[in-house]
């Protein structure tokens, strides 16, 4: 398992994702769900690097273990912030709807569950810990 631990801002998305993706390609992760993941990386640590401290600094620690048999990843995303459980009172999107017709929010979470297999989260030792799973498949050469 690997550990990985940066300032929870905007700029240490980019140290996320390729830490991320280095451990991917030791399975040789096929590059749709390298960029399924991309993605919801990038949504997750942004609303912690947006929401879970306010307007004060503080850290964020991922847990990323990727497993060959079978091909799957999993990443735990723990910060100190506020206590704030994404999953929960989320409605689905009405994704019928045109981009300029719909609520502000709650996207993310929707596009998460669905690209993830699993997606949990619990508020314990003073930390928000919300963890995605996913079954990878390998590239093909």
């Amino acid at each position: 398992m690997k550990e990985i631990t940066v300032p929870a801002n905007l700029d240490s998305i980019a140290v996320v994702t390729d830490s991320i993706n280095a451990e991917l390609e030791t399975v040789n992760c096929s590059v749709r769900d390298r960029i399924q993941i991309d993605v919801v990386v990038d949504e997750v640590f942004g609303n912690i690097a947006k929401y879970a401290y306010d307007q004060e600094e503080g850290d964020a620690t991922l847990l990323v273990e990727v497993s060959d048999e079978p091909c799957a990843i999993s990443i735990t995303f723990i910060d100190h912030g506020k206590p704030y459980n994404p999953l929960d009172n989320h409605k689905t999107p009405d994704t019928t709807l045109k981009a300029k017709e719909r609520k502000i929010g709650g996207l993310g979470v929707y596009m998460t569950k669905k690209i993830m297999d699993e997606v949990t989260y619990e508020y314990k030792d003073q930390c928000n810990r919300l963890t995605i799973r996913k079954k990878i498949s390998k590239e093909i050469n």
